[in-house]
């Protein structure tokens, strides 16, 4: 079931969004988030843009979110959308459901495209993007720091509706 988030969910996606943080260099941050931070970052998004979650068997296993690509009025048409899903359910389907209802959930609203930044390597997210219709715009060669490596990061880069 895909349904909108709602700030109880929040100790879920920290469970989720966490284990990325700790052993991945998918994000660029290095401390888990808490509940209160993560409650207020759902707080900031939900107020414009969509923020979904997937549910099976009763456990949130995923969560996808769009929101503001830059600050700069013009930019207001473009959005950044970004994906988790909690360990053991990639590649089965999970994320291409979610990712279709954020798209599904964006075209009802004034956004032109959809922008996703994604820490390299990372053949899973790229499949999963480009199977959606993403395609590569640009490659930043090493301009984060994680793991005691240094990672590249890659945009990829959908244009539905809007104005």
């Amino acid at each position: 079931m895909i349904r909108p988030v709602t700030r109880d969910d929040a100790k879920s996606i920290c469970d989720i969004y966490n284990h990325h943080v700790e052993n991945t260099i998918v994000t660029f941050e290095e401390r888990p988030v808490s509940v209160g931070d993560m409650q207020r970052r759902i707080s900031d998004i939900t107020g414009d843009y969509p923020w979904l979650v997937l549910e099976e068997g009763g456990r949130l296993i995923g969560y996808a979110y769009a929101g503001r690509w830059k600050s700069r009025c013009s930019y207001r048409y473009s959005a950044e959308s970004t994906i988790y899903l909690a360990e053991g359910f990639a590649r089965r389907g999970f994320g291409t459901r979610l990712y279709r209802a954020l798209i599904t959930e964006l075209r009802s609203r004034p956004v032109h495209c959809m922008v996703a930044g994604i820490a390299l390597p990372n053949p899973a997210s790229v499949a999963l993007h480009e199977s959606m219709g993403f395609g590569k715009v640009a490659h930043f060669k090493e301009v984060g720091w994680k793991c005691n490596q240094w990672i590249d990061v890659g945009y990829w880069e959908l244009m539905i509706e809007g104005p």
